[in-house]
């Protein structure tokens, strides 16, 4: 897990992104438990409270699980939340911008769709 103390995203942000990061990628495995908010705050050299506002972040998403006593629980479908949340504010935004600076540009709905089943496909 890593941060960037120069960026504009708060360090908080970043943190519970870097956690979405692990459940997305398997380090975290949904219905397993999360890294507690004091081995954040010394992997990453935060304060303990940033780190807690972070996984905060996280349960308020319904991602995290609060367990009196317990370590926090990934939830089940946390995989789900975490690709739809980011489908719906991330590429959504993405598209929306594309489509903008396409239209600026004067670039027709054709080209714009043709040239990104292009790079899809090379991508693959």
């Amino acid at each position: 897990m890593k941060i960037d103390v120069n960026s504009l995203v708060p360090i908080y942000v970043q943190i519970a992104n870097a956690i979405e990061d692990d459940i997305l990628s398997g380090t975290l495995e949904e219905s397993g438990t999360c890294y507690s908010q004091l081995v954040i705050a010394k992997e990453l050299t935060v304060n303990p409270a940033t780190a807690a506002k972070g996984i905060n972040l996280l349960v308020g998403r319904g991602i995290l699980e609060k367990q009196r006593g317990l370590a926090m629980i990934i939830t089940p479908n946390a995989k789900k939340k975490i690709m739809n949340r980011r489908k719906n504010e991330t590429f959504e935004k993405l598209v929306k911008d594309l489509v903008n600076t396409a239209k600026k540009l004067d670039l027709s709905q054709d080209y714009v769709l043709e040239t990104i089943k292009k790079h899809y496909k090379e991508d693959k």
